[in-house]
């Protein structure tokens, strides 16, 4: 890769909106540039290049499940059996993007290979789920561990669960 495939690095101004952005992504631009110290319309400008650049990818709501529906919240590891390779990770990932339970999929090092945020009615609805996924060949699962969430100490919104 050479420096012109580089992007700039971002500068402290830069940093200082995606702080603002990653806690309150509906704050009005007055309110954004005063708190980075810039006017309205070179913060708005710094904002739409972050937006073109794909340093900022999107905005969106921080729904809480619990409040929509009662349920159970679930971090999973998963190990997939060695002998297949790419063709059981392309596998196993299409099924997860397929799955609405699944809210976050992540490939990872180490013992496992994915870890999953998961949303279950109750303990039945994971295990059901969880054997089928065993059960089906295509997807090479060697093994998972399923850890329920206690409770949200810290989430990329920066609340806590007193």
């Amino acid at each position: 890769m050479d420096t012109q495939d580089t992007p700039p690095p971002l500068d402290r101004i830069d940093q200082a909106i995606l702080d603002v952005l990653r806690v309150d992504g509906r704050i009005t631009f007055e309110k954004l540039s005063s708190l980075v110290h810039l006017t309205p319309r070179p913060c708005l400008e710094r904002v739409r290049k972050l937006e073109r650049r794909g340093v900022i990818r999107g905005y969106g709501a921080i729904i809480d499940p619990h409040k929509v529906a009662p349920g159970l919240s679930l971090l999973v590891l998963v190990a997939l059996s060695n002998q297949r390779g790419r063709v059981a990770q392309k596998a196993f990932e299409a099924a997860m993007r397929a799955c609405p339970q699944v809210h976050e999929c992540h490939l990872i090092s180490g013992h496992f290979d994915y870890s999953l945020q998961l949303y279950c009615r109750d303990m039945e609805h994971y295990r059901v789920l969880s054997e089928s996924w065993m059960n089906t060949e295509a997807l090479h699962i060697d093994k998972l561990v399923a850890h329920p969430h206690l409770a949200v100490v810290k989430s990329s919104a920066g609340t806590v669960d007193g």
